[in-house]
């Protein structure tokens, strides 16, 4: 059992930068392949970026690669999402989560989501 809890996240202008992080309880962190996904409102939840176990590994969607940039600790069970460069259509319900496999849909735990508003 692995439990999620995001932060980091804000009101933000256009052009600037947040860094979202998800703690992680559980001594099996890092086991688990992490991902970030997002949510705004009215759409459905779509995958952002993702991250192997080891952390060598890395994943990021078109609309965020060379802007945002995933990473973990494992040392301190926490996983991260530097987002630089933000966009308006970047607002949206940002949620991290944790699975078995390296992907963009199957995860196993989720966390309750961070809130980031990106204004023009």
């Amino acid at each position: 059992q692995v439990q999620l809890v995001e932060s980091g996240g804000g009101l933000v202008q256009a052009g600037g930068s947040l860094r979202l992080s998800c703690a992680a309880s559980g001594r099996t962190f890092s086991r688990y392949h992490m991902g970030w996904f997002r949510q705004a409102p009215g759409k459905e939840r779509e995958f952002v970026a993702t991250i192997s176990w080891s952390g060598v590994t890395t994943y990021y969607a078109d609309s965020v690669k060379g802007r945002f940039t995933i990473s973990r600790d494992n040392a301190k069970n926490t996983v991260y999402l530097q987002m630089n460069s933000l966009k308006p259509e970047d607002t949206a319900v940002y949620y991290c989560a944790a699975g078995s496999s390296f992907s963009t849909v199957d995860y196993d735990y989720w966390g309750q989501g961070t809130q980031v508003t990106v204004s023009s």
